[in-house]
């Protein structure tokens, strides 16, 4: 966008205790891989191995394209208003503002909008954690040990989380995140040795195309795996050098190219080895009594246990900096944020010894995050921010064509997820069974025991397979 009025909002931008580039560089690895990656193989299940590459980077393309493009008009909200900062609500209700009278109508509820599916999707993520850390914990545990209730060990471990989310500032979770990120990719290298054992040809794989008729599933899987919003915005938002986020060889780009690479990968990889017999987890089709598989266990789950502050960190500071202590004047306002983070991880830890089956209701709360965040509401900013005279689309108006088919896709994942969600909350939920259940933890003591189902015409969203092999009892 062009630079109407000369103001730079970086050198207005005050940040407390900034976060140097490869502390948001450990930060952006670490939100970004996370669980999601171990479904990869069962994606390239769907798609192939060439057609599942090229799609997950064209996929990455589309969903970091919508992540800079919406960080792009924060900051030029920033500049109109001559403000240091613009959070993302605020820059949704300055830009429905500038658009047309349709969305000018609607500005501040825009801004609600933002905040509720923000808090909303965080929120369900960190229960899910929760339940993850948890049952992984129970197995290796009941393996060594003696069996309790999953419930005994979802205290525990909401307990055990209280002492790391009392971590106020993003600068001081960076050796989390360094740990976390080390630990996920050593779990990563403990699976990749089974990988490596024994490979098939690679001819008895689909090497070209999978099975097409269920490609949605693939993408229900890329787009859960590759985003996360509000943690790559508060990332931005803390850093010393914010300029070097985004453009060309910026920190953004350069994590998510390692990413790519990691994820085309280990999806590869899983596929060729275990191909038809790949579960909704590749952790489900390793040898649960063999050593390297439960050190593996053990590295993910302590990664994911210390990714917990950070993806909570986005609705604390929501909480704190955007509604009660908005103008910086609330009284002691420290002890109120860790009584308020205290809060959060006893209701979240309430929730997930309540409702640990959450697979269809964050698959729903996905459905809405990854489309509305990433795709939609970044082009109906730029479309906004471009409609006063002063300013255009580009030639031929390139940039309204290309934010529409932005709004057009992201509506297309919006109502299948939507459609698909509801429907698998109503038979899970509702008591209904299917004639084909997923495969339980009883089915999967053994790997010669595991069966995972393959498609078939009531196969739930990808991600949705994920959580009920992964999460759920």
């Amino acid at each position: 966008m062009a630079d109407k009025g000369g103001y730079d909002p970086y050198e207005h931008r005050d940040v407390e205790v900034p976060l140097s580039n490869f502390g948001a560089f450990i930060s952006l690895l670490k939100c970004v891989v996370g669980t999601g990656i171990l479904a990869l193989p069962l994606a390239f299940y769907y798609a192939g191995i060439i057609f599942g590459t090229i799609l997950l980077v064209l996929v990455t393309f589309m969903l970091i394209h919508g992540m800079q493009l919406m960080i792009i008009c924060m900051i030029e909200c920033a500049r109109r208003q001559q403000m240091g900062y613009c959070t993302f609500p605020l820059s949704m209700q300055f830009s429905l503002a500038q658009g047309p009278k349709c969305f000018r109508s609607i500005a501040k509820a825009g801004a609600i909008i933002v905040y509720i599916v923000l808090i909303s999707s965080h929120y369900g993520v960190c229960v899910v954690y929760l339940v993850f850390v948890s049952k992984n914990a129970k197995q290796l545990i009941d393996f060594y040990v003696q069996e309790m209730n999953l419930l005994i060990y979802v205290a525990i471990v909401g307990l055990l989380m209280i002492p790391p989310f009392l971590i106020r500032t993003l600068k001081w979770l960076v050796p989390f995140n360094l740990l976390a990120s080390i630990l996920i990719y050593l779990g990563f290298a403990c699976i990749i040795y089974y990988l490596f054992q024994d490979l098939p040809p690679i001819t008895d794989r689909a090497v070209f195309f999978g099975e097409v008729e269920y490609l949605p599933l693939f993408f229900g899987i890329a787009l859960f795996s590759i985003t996360s919003v509000g943690v790559m915005l508060a990332i931005e938002a803390k850093m010393a050098h914010p300029e070097k986020y985004i453009g060309w060889f910026g920190i953004l780009d350069i994590a998510i190219v390692v990413v790519v690479i990691s994820y085309v990968f280990f999806g590869v990889m899983g596929y060729w080895k275990y191909g038809d017999e790949i579960a909704g987890s590749i952790t489900l089709n390793l040898p649960i009594k063999e050593t390297v598989a439960q050190v593996s266990k053990g590295f993910i789950m302590t990664a994911i246990f210390f990714t917990y502050p950070l993806c909570g960190y986005v609705v604390i500071d929501i909480i704190m900096n955007q509604f009660w202590n908005k103008t910086g004047e609330l009284k002691h306002a420290e002890i109120k944020e860790y009584i308020v983070r205290v809060i959060f991880v006893v209701v979240s830890t309430i929730n997930a010894i309540a409702f640990p089956d959450l697979g269809p209701l964050l698959s729903l709360v996905g459905a809405f995050s990854i489309s509305l965040l990433n795709l939609i509401f970044p082009a109906i900013m730029e479309i906004c921010l471009l409609y006063p005279p002063e300013y255009d689309y580009g030639k031929l108006k390139w940039k309204l064509i290309k934010d529409i088919l932005l709004i057009i896709v992201g509506t297309c994942i919006l109502v299948h997820g939507t459609y698909s969600s509801i429907r698998e909350m109503i038979k899970d939920w509702g008591g209904t069974t299917s004639t084909e259940a997923p495969t339980t933890s009883e089915d999967t003591t053994e790997t010669e025991e595991l069966s995972p189902e393959g498609p078939s015409g009531d196969a739930p969203a990808a991600f949705l397979r994920f959580f009920e092999d992964e999460f759920l009892l």
